[in-house]
């Protein structure tokens, strides 16, 4: 489960984040994830509220934005929609 290190990864972003700001309470979270990131969201919700106990992060919601799947054509070079690696340009 690769969404634990990802977690991991994003509770130390926050912490960083909010230690610059003087914060001492993180009530929310807001993360994108592509579609093709082979994240699963309800497994990193998991993950997450598993690595911010005892944070400052504690009981922080995780607000996970769903955000469509995209890649760059190399031959038109424009930024088209995927619905999965290796789908042709349009």
């Amino acid at each position: 489960m690769h969404e634990m290190s990802l977690a991991m990864g994003v509770l130390q972003i926050v912490e960083d984040a909010a230690r610059a700001q003087h914060f001492q309470r993180v009530r929310s979270v807001f993360l994108e994830i592509g579609e093709l990131a082979a994240v699963e969201s309800e497994a990193m919700r998991f993950c997450f509220d598993a690595v911010v106990r005892g944070t400052l992060a504690e009981g922080a919601l995780l607000n996970v934005i769903e955000v469509a799947g995209e890649g760059l054509c190399f031959n038109c070079n424009q930024t088209v929609p995927l619905a999965a690696r290796h789908d042709p340009c349009p």
